[in-house]
């Protein structure tokens, strides 16, 4: 192989952004805003109403299209949709991005979502005046790209495939654990099946098991308001503690390190539940190493028990957060906010250390899943330049 084959393209030459607005026949379909999307995850498949959607739920989809966020390319909210999406209505704040016949789907995305893309698409957006650093298709159009002929695209494509689709298996494991402790935490906190053959007594909240009571949070959690440190101590280099300045870093249960910060002011622990405090208010993660948390990010642990159980339970009362918000254009809730809002708490307050104690292996095999994508990605992001540059070649024979 030689690189005579290979030629430099502008991107607009090999796809397209499609903007097709959804048919809405359905009474209720898929909402997916940006941040329901994440490194090639797409994080939820929940049906809403559409009466209740926003204004911005407009764009279809279809199978092969790539999802790429208008808004700071570097939060990596991209998806390639490999399934019917018929039932799905996107952000129009997503690019819908097509590739014609010259370049691979795969090959197309792998350019799209590369670190040396990302940077300079992070560039553009940065050096554009607006709220938001943002950029549009056409900046992504102007891009030049070394193609190799199809056969190598496509030979490059399923070499890196084998990565993806080993973190998409791992992606896939832990959405089925995590719906398996939710499920446990909804039948013994919410539907109460274990207390079923006793008394039951009315609440605020609903029918509860006598003797239970409703709290509030600031009853029974420690509760850490996020504070910005100086931007003068913010790198991207690994200096100092990883910070986490709100969604943008939450990921599916844990979030995404990129930004660290050299003098943090406050910090939260392993294991804390991470609370976003700014819209959109209520998204939670999970802390897996002590942390620096901005003013979009609150930390929460128990009083008194393990806290594994608290993240299952912040996860059923999403609402009470959005009702407990402000209500102006850009919602947040403060610290009084988060402590008035309400759960149901038990009598035996050991039936929490027993829950904690029942999904213990489900939390730790989460995480272990968590930590193997971790390093599977990284032996992607480090494969992906040199296939891409040619620098490693791939044998197109063997690619079957």
């Amino acid at each position: 192989m030689s690189f005579s084959e290979w030629r430099e393209v502008k991107l607009g030459d090999v796809c397209e952004s499609v903007s097709i607005t959804h048919s809405f026949e359905k009474s209720e379909l898929i909402f997916l805003n940006t941040s329901d999307v994440y490194d090639g995850s797409i994080l939820h498949n929940n049906y809403s109403p559409v009466a209740d959607m926003p204004g911005q739920a407009k764009k279809s989809i279809k199978r092969g299209d790539i999802l790429y966020s208008e808004i700071r390319p570097k939060n990596k909210r991209y998806a390639m949709v490999n399934f019917d999406a018929s039932d799905y209505v996107v952000s129009t704040k997503f690019m819908v991005i097509r590739s014609k016949d010259l370049i691979d789907n795969k090959f197309l995305y792998l350019y799209l979502t590369s670190n040396e893309v990302l940077d300079t698409l992070q560039q553009v957006a940065e050096a554009r005046s607006g709220t938001f650093p943002q950029i549009t298709f056409s900046q992504v159009a102007e891009l030049n790209v070394n193609l190799p002929p199809l056969p190598e695209q496509k030979a490059i494509s399923a070499t890196l495939s084998a990565l993806d689709d080993m973190i998409e298996l791992n992606n896939q494991i832990n959405k089925i654990l995590e719906e398996m402790a939710q499920a446990i935490f909804k039948s013994w906190f919410v539907d109460f099946e274990p207390f079923k053959d006793g008394e039951f007594e009315e609440s605020e909240l609903g029918l509860i098991p006598k003797g239970w009571r409703v709290g509030t949070l600031g009853d029974i959690c420690h509760i850490n308001m996020g504070q910005s440190p100086s931007s003068d101590t913010y790198n991207s280099v690994g200096v100092g503690m990883v910070f986490y300045q709100g969604v943008k870093d939450f990921g599916f249960k844990y979030p995404e390190e990129s930004m660290y910060c050299s003098k943090p002011n406050k910090i939260a622990k392993p294991g804390d539940v991470l609370l976003s405090v700014r819209a959109p208010v209520g998204q939670i993660n999970v802390a897996y190493k002590e942390c620096c948390i901005g003013r979009g990010v609150s930390a929460l642990r128990l009083k008194h028990h393990k806290n594994n159980i608290l993240y299952y339970w912040l996860k059923t009362i999403t609402k009470q957060f959005h009702d407990a918000s402000n209500g102006s254009i850009f919602d947040a809730i403060n610290k009084s906010g988060i402590e008035r809002v309400k759960v149901v708490v038990p009598s035996d307050v050991d039936i929490i250390d027993i829950f904690n104690d029942f999904i213990k292996l489900i939390d730790e095999e989460l995480f272990n899943n968590f930590q193997s994508t971790r390093v599977l990605k990284s032996l992607r992001d480090t494969l992906l330049p040199k296939l891409m540059s040619g620098e490693i070649r791939v044998p197109v024979e063997e690619v079957v």
